[in-house]
Parts: structure tokens; sequence; C-alpha cells
């Protein structure tokens, strides 16, 4: 070895649980559609953070996760809309 040993990249815990709750986002009704899709925004935002480190992976991920929360926002206010009309 020449002292220059290599990690392998892992995808941060915060991406992983921002596509998790942005794809649970869709699956549910408008309050938990919403809060899933807040959950994802807020978890996708850090992962993208945490995706600047070298030894962590996740940035396109988390940012993934962060469109797909703020339109799974959209849906779910929508869906709170049309539930109230």
């Amino acid at each position: 070895m020449n002292g220059h040993e290599e990690t392998q990249a892992k995808f941060s815990i915060p991406s992983l649980i921002a596509i998790l709750a942005a794809i649970g986002s869709f699956m549910v009704g408008a309050f938990w559609g919403f809060v899933l899709a807040m959950v994802a925004v807020l978890f996708g935002a850090l992962g993208v953070l945490f995706a600047f480190s070298s030894t962590t992976r996740g940035g396109i991920v988390s940012f993934f996760a962060v469109f797909a929360g703020i339109v799974g926002l959209i849906a779910a206010i929508v869906k709170g809309m049309a539930w109230l009309m």
C-alpha cells in the first residue's frame, strides 16, 4: 500500500430517507402526503449538504428527492383542496 487508502463512497442516510419520503408522499392522503413531502424536502436538502463530502454519495438522489418533495407538496395541497370541495 502506498499510504492512500480509498474508501468506498456511501449514500447518506438523509438522502435515503428523503427519497423514501418523497415516494411515500404520493401514496397517502393529503395530510400525510404533505408531512412526507416536507420530510423529503428537509432531508433532501440535508443530503445535498452531506454530498459535498468526498466520502458521501447521493447528491443527485437528494436533489431528486427535493424536487419530488416539492411536487408532493403541490399534490397534497391539491388533494386537500379537492377534499374540502
